[in-house]
């Protein structure tokens, strides 16, 4: 105990505000601040935020639950919502739709998986689509929302969900957490970075004014720049966008509605795909495409010919690039967000991968010495859950039948990742779906995405031969009607925020 004491990190310093550098700032705060060290966040007003990761899956509750947040609180400070999952129009063929939910779809029966009895079943009468089998997808089609239920029993114990928020407004609530809790905000711009000459450790940041900052252990949340982990330390960027070519973004708000849908929603278009994110306030929304295949003015008139309410502001378009830094940890730097890698926000993975990054560096959490086999480890699971994550949004785009545009016709005939290439392979022989060490998409979500987008295995799962399908596709029949029975029966989405809000404002002070 005494050897570690001896080399503990006393200094921390992030580079950068915005999501990334107040989520790291927050959970340092809660977990790291003992009284001994010192948290600095480093960040200039005069620099925007990108912001475009308003919305989220299932994980960021764990997250607010390290930090203690109240839940109704979180809801009210950032004008969120609830999600249930994601409904994707126009990306199989145009005009249809299928449902990525949350939670659980069906029940596994005899070791053989749901999406298996399905696709076994699936032209028997009454069977009904795969969603149907998913509370999450049932509640959100009559735009329904309730806490999963504790009683195992129910049906509705396999509700999971996560939030739309205003990216801004969480950075700001987490502000205020953190510097309630004793990190430091330093205002100013960053001119660059002083590496010190026998370690080639960052050993300072410079700062406009002549202003240095020193520290132990630095944490670059500058954004695209990445302004010590690529800069500074040279750690190459792996490009991705021959896999994702989307490269443009163009965001816009617009008024809210009066029922606020407790899903994102994604519509494709000729060279992307549109969002829409319901909040308290207002609903954003965006225009994703690649450049190479639509122009910038094209991209603008389709996202505003496709508003469900008036805009309230002028569009604004973000650029960017796809892909990963070669290393998220790199001598005594750890990126997060944008600084170390972007996937396009198809499936709501920008802020969880920077919570992932956050839970991994504070369980490989390093001393003075640097082990390398703490950086490595961080590495190797940082690497691989970027992979993972590349590979589902790329089965999105592969994995179409459309070929009415030259964007659709690449992206469906395009060579894909061997990894994912492995994956489709044996789901088009008999529908098998495997999860990887401890990536982030289930067996569920992929199943929902592949059949959803079109995606039929040629045959059944020979283990379904010995088993009853007369009678498992009358269960089947039960179980479509009680989720349907008990969704109605749940309150209105908007209902239910505000019932959380007025059972909180009425608690005692």
């Amino acid at each position: 105990m005494a050897t570690v004491e001896g080399h503990q990190i006393r200094d921390i310093v992030i580079v950068g505000g915005g999501t990334a550098g107040w989520m790291m700032a927050a959970a340092a705060s809660r977990v790291l601040a003992d009284g001994r060290r010192r948290i600095r966040l480093i960040e200039s007003d005069a620099i925007g935020a990108i912001g475009v990761g308003e919305a989220t899956i299932p994980p960021i509750i764990g997250f607010n639950d390290l930090l203690g947040i109240d839940e109704d609180a979180f809801l009210s400070a950032t004008k969120g919502s609830f999600k249930l999952g994601i409904q994707f129009e126009n990306w199989g063929a145009v005009g249809e739709r299928y449902f990525h939910p949350f939670g659980r779809t069906g029940r596994d029966f005899e070791g053989i998986p749901f999406h298996q009895l399905w696709h076994w079943l699936r032209d028997e009468e009454g069977v009904g689509p795969l969603e149907d089998y998913s509370m999450c997808a049932v509640a959100a089609r009559h735009g329904r929302f309730a806490a999963p239920s504790a009683d195992p029993r129910s049906p509705l114990s396999n509700l999971s969900y996560a939030y739309h928020f205003d990216a801004a407004l969480y950075a700001a609530f987490l502000r205020a957490y953190a510097e309630e809790r004793g990190v430091e905000r330093i205002e100013g711009r960053i001119l660059g970075a002083e590496l010190d000459g026998e370690s080639g450790n960052v050993a300072a940041v410079r700062m406009e004014g002549d202003r240095r900052v020193a520290g132990d252990l630095f944490i670059d949340c500058s954004g695209f720049r990445s302004l010590l982990l690529g800069e500074a330390l040279g750690v190459r960027f792996i490009d991705w966008s021959h896999w994702l070519p989307c490269d443009r973004a163009i965001a816009v708000p617009t008024e809210s509605e009066p029922a606020i849908a407790p899903y994102t929603r994604s519509r494709a278009h000729g060279a992307g795909w549109q969002w829409r994110i319901p909040l308290q306030h207002r609903t954003g929304n965006g225009h994703v495409f690649a450049s190479a295949f639509m122009g910038e003015e094209e991209a603008q008139r389709i996202l505003l010919d496709n508003l469900d309410t008036a805009a309230t502001a002028e569009p604004r378009l973000i650029r960017f690039r796809t892909g990963v830094r070669e290393r998220l940890w790199h001598r005594n730097v750890v990126a997060l967000g944008l600084a170390g890698g972007f996937l396009e926000p198809l499936e709501s993975t920008s802020i969880h991968l920077i919570q992932t990054g956050i839970s991994k560096l504070l369980a490989l959490f390093p001393d003075r010495r640097w082990a390398d086999v703490e950086r490595d480890e961080y590495n190797r699971l940082m690497t691989s859950g970027y992979g993972a994550i590349r590979d589902f949004i790329v089965a999105h785009y592969h994995v179409t039948r459309r070929a009415d545009t030259p964007f659709w016709t690449y992206v469906r005939t395009m060579d894909i990742p061997d990894t994912l290439a492995r994956r489709l392979a044996l789901y088009r022989l008999k529908g098998r779906i495997f999860r990887y060490d401890d990536e982030l998409f289930t067996v569920g979500s992929w199943s929902a995405v592949l059949n959803g987008q079109g995606l039929p295995p040629a045959d059944v799962d020979p283990l379904t031969a010995a088993l009853d399908g007369e009678a498992l596709a009358g269960a089947m029949r039960k179980m479509r009607q009680v989720h349907e029975n008990m969704a109605v029966r749940l309150p209105p989405h908007r209902r239910a925020i505000e019932q959380g809000q007025k059972m909180r404002s009425a608690q005692p002070v």
